[in-house]
């Protein structure tokens, strides 16, 4: 029987997404972090020295893997031959945790190499859902799901994004990744309280936080326009919301993503040692 038992497997400490550049760096001395997380997508081969590589880190840290690809919004069903090299990596690699985003990549057989916005409607809600049932059958162990960052909102939408995130897990049993700069991206682009949100968000479902850099930039109408870019260091702003999280959550894994124009290891790591200072002012 599945266990979809919480919390999971991570430790409440910082960690960062592993890019192979870092790796002779992180095997000589990986302080402040204490776990890593992988896109599932890029270890989905048959041997090579990615995979040899990720064994070896596996050894020695706690690993989450991150899905980007299985459209979990899609209108079709999930693609079960993505499904079965998903199951194949985590069969072997035996993470500590699984995620996937609230979003949809695939349209009539085609992928798109992006992560698009949901209306949050009932029939969403049930298509969703059904996806993670699947997704849970598929590899034996219990997701969670990323809340996005928003760029638009839908007319349609007849939820708010935190009571459906609230009603995914309740119904699914999948717990929740909250990604703070996701929440302060759209807190900016939709004019709404990033606050507000965090207090209405069903923070005992969070298995995983992250945080990552956006970019500036205008709408047409001249008004601030925040880019989910993953490209550069966190911004001060992001920082005040972890505080605010942690403070009502109480310690959580905490990434740093960093995915674009990836900075030396020493970059990244005080980056992770910032996280570990936030960590470290919550009680247990």
């Amino acid at each position: 029987m599945l266990d979809r038992t919480f919390p999971n497997d991570l430790p409440a400490l910082p960690g960062v997404g592993y890019k192979p550049q870092h790796y002779t760096s992180i095997i000589a001395d990986p302080a402040p972090v204490g776990w890593l997380e992988i896109h599932a997508e890029n270890y989905m081969g048959q041997g090579g020295r990615p995979l040899a590589q990720l064994r070896h880190l596996a050894e020695r840290f706690p690993i989450s893997v991150h899905g980007v690809g299985l459209s979990i919004g899609g209108e079709g069903r999930l693609d079960a031959d993505h499904l079965a090299r998903l199951r194949h990596l985590c069969d072997w690699l035996n993470p500590a945790s699984f995620s996937e985003h609230l979003a949809w990549s695939t349209h009539d057989g085609a992928f798109l190499n992006d992560l698009l916005p949901l209306p949050y409607t009932d029939a969403t809600l049930a298509r969703v859902c059904d996806h993670i049932d699947a997704v849970h059958e598929a590899l034996g162990r219990r997701m969670l799901l990323e809340n996005p960052s928003s760029y638009l909102a839908f007319d349609e939408s007849t939820w708010s994004e935190t009571d459906f995130l609230r009603e995914i897990a309740r119904r699914t049993g999948c717990g929740l990744l909250l990604d703070v700069n996701n929440v302060f991206v759209s807190a900016v682009n939709l004019g709404m309280d990033a606050r507000a949100y965090i207090a209405e968000f069903p923070l005992d479902q969070v298995g995983e936080i992250h945080l990552g850099g956006h970019d500036e930039d205008h709408d047409d109408a001249g008004r601030p326009l925040l880019i989910d870019s993953h490209g550069r260091e966190v911004a001060d702003p992001v920082w005040a919301l972890l505080d605010e999280v942690l403070t009502l959550s109480g310690p959580r894994p905490a990434l740093i993503e960093w995915d674009n124009d990836v900075p030396d290891w020493p970059v990244l790591a005080a980056e992770a040692g910032r996280a570990a200072d936030a960590l470290a002012r919550v009680p247990a």
